[in-house]
């Protein structure tokens, strides 16, 4: 399998990206290719004892910024490192795309160059949500689109259920949409028809399920609009900051506090790296018709080491075709607005 690398993406690109590669390649037996500027790359390279025929260098002059306007960056950057990339998988040279680089360009350049899965109007950011003392959800929508439809909702439990079964093997996920309350009349109108759509699906859809209940791991995938997705994300990545800031405050306040911190040091340690998303890996970019990876914008080596061993599965077992069948049955369910 060949993983197609962002070299210039994210703000320590490439540096961090290129030692990434490298730390992987030791763990995996497949192909990486790194994308970008090819003097830059290479002296990267050059800093470490690698395997010269599994890791390559594929010359990409431009690189999209995160300040570029996604749509203008793709349709006119034709030789930046993710229009090379994505063109890449599309033309079969490889498998999987990994990037931290601009979001809003990812999902352009995926549906402009790959194209959507047939039966997905508009594709999703799936995140990473961890849970403290379990294993962690995943997030959809993370913030692809600020505003959704019932049957995107639809589509985005669909993609989550299956990504998160075929990928992380977790048989017959929870799914649960997020909503004011857990009575299936709850919520916007938009919601109410998402339930019902969600409750014909061939997905273990649990209902609907509060936002504190979505720190307790009450379900595997966390169904919701770009917005409400986006803003429980930032919420909880800003609370969890705030609380572990308090706590090194108070085991600082005094010499039975500092005592008792060495004691729990290692306790202290394992809660730090459960919020931590560098152990996680990076978010699918779902309803994209080619595996897409997109990584957090300040990823470091060990997120990019981790996104790419942890993203292999979504290309080696199929997942995308697994969607394009499950869609294809669901004809009758997902219904565009327009035929209503």
């Amino acid at each position: 399998m060949r993983v197609i690398l962002d070299g210039m993406g994210g703000d320590h690109a490439p540096v961090e990206i290129v030692k990434g590669a490298v730390e992987a390649a030791k763990e995996i037996d497949h192909e990486i290719y790194i994308v970008g500027k090819e003097d830059l790359i290479n002296a990267e390279l050059e800093k470490y004892d690698y395997d010269k025929n599994q890791i390559k260098v594929v010359h990409a002059s431009e690189v999209i910024e995160n300040e570029d306007s996604p749509v203008k960056a793709i349709r006119r950057k034709k030789d930046s490192s993710m229009v090379v990339g994505l063109n890449m998988i599309k033309n079969g040279e490889g498998d999987l795309w990994v990037s931290a680089g601009n979001t809003g360009a990812q999902v352009v350049g995926g549906r402009l160059i790959l194209g959507r899965i047939d039966g997905i109007d508009r594709p999703a950011l799936a995140s990473i949500y961890p849970i403290l003392g379990s294993e962690p959800s995943l997030l959809v929508d993370a913030g692809a689109s600020s505003e959704s439809k019932a049957h995107h909702m639809l589509e985005y439990g669909i993609m989550g259920s299956l990504f998160v079964e075929k990928v992380w093997g977790r048989p017959d996920p929870k799914v649960g949409l997020v909503n004011l309350g857990v009575e299936e009349n709850k919520g916007t109108t938009t919601t109410k028809e998402a339930f019902k759509m969600l409750q014909q699906a061939p997905i273990n859809f649990t209902g609907n399920v509060e936002a504190r209940e979505v720190p307790k791991g009450a379900v595997d995938v966390i169904v919701c609009d770009g917005f409400v997705g986006n803003v429980i994300l930032k919420l909880t990545e800003g609370l969890a900051l705030n609380i572990l800031k308090l706590i090194k405050k108070k085991f600082m306040d005094g010499l039975k506090a500092k005592m008792g911190a060495l004691l729990l040091k290692n306790k202290l340690y394992e809660m730090k790296e459960e919020f931590d998303y560098s152990e996680y890996g990076g978010a699918p970019i779902l309803g994209i018709a080619g595996p897409m990876i997109k990584m957090h914008g300040s990823s470091e080596a060990n997120a990019v080491k981790n996104t790419i061993i942890k993203g292999i599965p979504y290309a080696e077992n199929n997942v995308i075709e697994t969607m394009k069948d499950a869609l294809a049955e669901l004809e009758e369910i997902i219904v565009s607005e327009e035929e209503e």
